[in-house]
């Protein structure tokens, strides 16, 4: 595929360069029909990732980054309808608000509320998550573990990501599921949405299969002692000075520790993992598999893993 088209392809786009998307088209060798919006953009891999899928299938298009703010969103979504993309990702902060603006949900993506993957197909657009199924598999591959045999305390359930794997620990009937947020309030909101899966007879003892908490270091001590894994879905890691969402003195051996940030560096979170001894990850084995999956859904085809996976190393 032409070095060219890597040249004339800005790094990230704005609502602005889609207002005048007919100039920009004539600039690049290869047409834009594919892309990731969010607010912030200019960090996400997806890019490099899905350019490698492309060329790995000889499709003669390629994928860019758009900065969109949410007040800028339906605009951009319309625009994007019109120009005849292929697909879309969202990322923060659109995951939720995207719901409203394709004239189709799928199943899943619907229980959720959340969708980060849009398909435009025969004048319709249709919202998926592949988020959630992608949390699945990084797990299983990163810990040689299933979601359905573990314990699971979610630091941050109000996001879009936060909801996608919440969802995916109920859908596959993880043995506990504790949902931690700032707000109390949304983890309660969600644990209700969730109950129905955690019903029924397989029970731990006294202990509640589903619980929500607030994110106060005495909760979260009680809670980690009877934890599998924990997720970090919290944007605390994004910014190298940000803290960890947990206090090291409360991590463990027995723990695995999955963050869905994935920056090169090692955040605070991952750093003290190590430190205590506890198995840990960053979420570029989410960002491959949702990817993957994302690929499939736009093109009926399989996702070519390994040129994917390839495009993210040598982080991955």
């Amino acid at each position: 595929m032409s070095s060219r088209a890597h040249l004339t392809m800005k790094a990230v786009y704005d609502l602005e360069d889609l207002r005048g998307w007919k100039k920009i088209a004539c600039e690049t060798s290869l047409p834009i029909r594919l892309g990731v919006v969010g607010d912030p953009v200019a960090q996400s891999l997806s890019p490099v990732m899905q350019n490698a899928a492309l060329e790995k299938n000889d499709l003669a298009m390629r994928y860019a980054s758009f900065q969109i703010a949410p007040p800028e969103l339906e605009e951009a979504f319309d625009l994007f309808r019109q120009l005849n993309f292929i697909g879309l990702n969202l990322t923060t902060p659109h995951k939720i608000a995207g719901l409203s603006l394709v004239e189709e949900v799928e199943e899943q993506a619907q229980r959720i509320g959340a969708i980060n993957t849009i398909v435009f197909r025969d004048g319709k657009s249709t919202g998926w998550n592949t988020d959630a199924p992608g949390f699945e598999r990084a797990v299983r591959e990163v810990f040689s573990v299933d979601l359905r045999d573990l314990r699971v305390l979610l630091l941050g359930a109000g996001g879009g990501a936060g909801r996608a794997v919440a969802c995916q620990c109920a859908f596959e009937h993880c043995e506990r599921l504790v949902l931690v947020n700032r707000t109390v309030s949304k983890a309660q909101a969600l644990a209700h949405e969730l109950n129905r899966y955690f019903s029924g007879p397989r029970v731990l003892g006294p202990e509640a299969r589903l619980e929500a908490v607030p994110f106060e270091e005495a909760a979260l001590r009680i809670q980690l002692a009877r934890t599998d894994l924990v997720v970090n879905a919290t944007t605390l890691g994004r910014k190298h000075f940000d803290p960890s969402p947990l206090p090291h003195s409360l991590l463990a051996p027995h723990l695995m520790i999955y963050d869905l940030i994935y920056q090169a560096a090692p955040t605070r979170l991952l750093a003290a993992a190590e430190e205590s001894g506890a198995r840990g990850a960053n979420g570029l084995t989410m960002l491959l598999h949702q990817g993957a999956l994302a690929f499939e859904l736009w093109f009926d085809r399989p996702a070519p893993l390994g040129a994917m996976r390839d495009a993210l190393r040598p982080p991955l």
